[in-house]
């Protein structure tokens, strides 16, 4: 086990430097200016060139991307001065040169042109809402989907059956901002009297005289909106995955011993048709941090994504990057993750 995570985290390592090649040559070959967004376009040219010092946009491209990995990676090479130590929050290792060491740190996602706050710290604001709000989501897809499917496996050929195909295949069919611009108009607006919620809101507002307040209500559409194709995808795997298990040799055993239907379904069924559903599961986790983007913007909800699109459109590239190396890291894990539980809900897997 130890020498197949050591093996995965390489993996994870190697996947995780293209990443960063990929996204940082990206942004830039884009044609827009750092400098001329952040001042504006009469910004005079010694200005412009000043910020461009300050962020290290005078530099060559090499020499940026050099300066990047630097200070991405946990362990590099800075300053033996107070500047770089608050900074960076380094701890040293050992001198390299009289001016720099060699410092263990956590990755630098350096600072955001616009606000000029660190990034890390402006991300660290949002993350929290959008991995409550994909948390919400999967939970309310694999509850409803799971429970759906095994309905659906159980009484095939029913109405039953054909109502949770029906609804996952639309379910599936809908894209996230179609379906969320749907929802918000309907639940939020048309029968807003009645549900008592708003078309956009935050998971936090701002109130005067109480200072930070929880709204969970905003919360709801959000993430129904988000919930909605996960649970569609795991109402077909399930469906597919208990119906070939009732038909092993197995499960006709344990009718034969008379076991109890509920024992038989839920017991021994179930839990050897969940493989491919904790595939999904743990993909659509991954993924649903990357369709929240689409989501947050239309019900207004300040998360990773609205804070990612707003920051495109003033090429505050750092936010932007920050962001997708996060969802990348996100996504490394949790294939990582899988194959553990693989092992732990299946004895059967081997991890090799």
């Amino acid at each position: 086990m130890i020498r197949y995570l050591l093996r995965k985290t390489g993996y994870a390592a190697a996947v995780m430097l293209g990443i960063v090649v990929v996204v940082f040559f990206l942004f830039n070959v884009l044609p827009a200016d750092p400098a001329r967004m952040t001042l504006g376009q009469r910004a005079d040219v010694q200005s412009l060139q000043a910020v461009r010092h300050e962020f290290g946009l005078d530099r060559s491209v090499p020499v940026q991307f050099a300066f990047y990995l630097n200070d991405l990676s946990p362990v590099g090479i800075h300053g033996d001065n107070q500047e770089d130590q608050q900074r960076y929050r380094y701890v040293r290792l050992f001198p390299v040169s009289k001016d720099h060491v060699l410092a263990l740190k956590w990755p630098y996602l350096r600072r955001s042109y616009q606000t000029h706050k660190d990034v890390t710290a402006l991300l660290m604001e949002v993350i929290p809402n959008t991995l409550i709000l994909a948390a919400t989501a999967m939970l309310f897809a694999i509850v409803i989907g799971v429970l759906l499917g095994v309905l659906s496996a159980v009484h095939q050929n029913t109405w039953i059956d054909k109502l949770s195909v029906g609804f996952s295949i639309i379910g599936i069919s809908a894209p996230s901002f179609f379906a969320g611009i749907i929802i918000a108009w309907l639940f939020g607006f048309v029968l807003s009297r009645y549900t008592g919620l708003d078309m956009s809101g935050s998971l936090y507002s701002y109130d005067p005289f109480k200072g930070q307040v929880l709204n969970l209500r905003n919360l709801v559409l959000p993430m129904l909106t988000l919930g909605l194709r996960p649970l569609a995808i795991i109402v077909q795997l399930t469906r597919s995955a208990m119906l070939e298990t009732l038909g092993q040799d197995y499960i006709r055993t344990a009718r034969a011993k008379g076991l109890s239907r509920n024992a038989i379904i839920y017991k021994h069924a179930l839990r050897n048709a969940l493989n491919p559903v904790i595939t999904a599961i743990a993909n659509w986790f991954a993924s649903l941090l990357a369709g929240s983007f689409f989501v947050e913007y239309v019900f207004g909800y300040n998360g990773l994504g609205k804070t990612t699109v707003d920051a495109l459109g003033t090429s505050d590239f750092p936010v932007v990057m920050g962001s997708i190396l996060f969802i990348a890291f996100i996504f490394v894990v949790i294939s990582i993750l899988v194959d553990v539980v693989y092992r732990w809900v299946d004895p059967r897997v081997k991890l090799q």
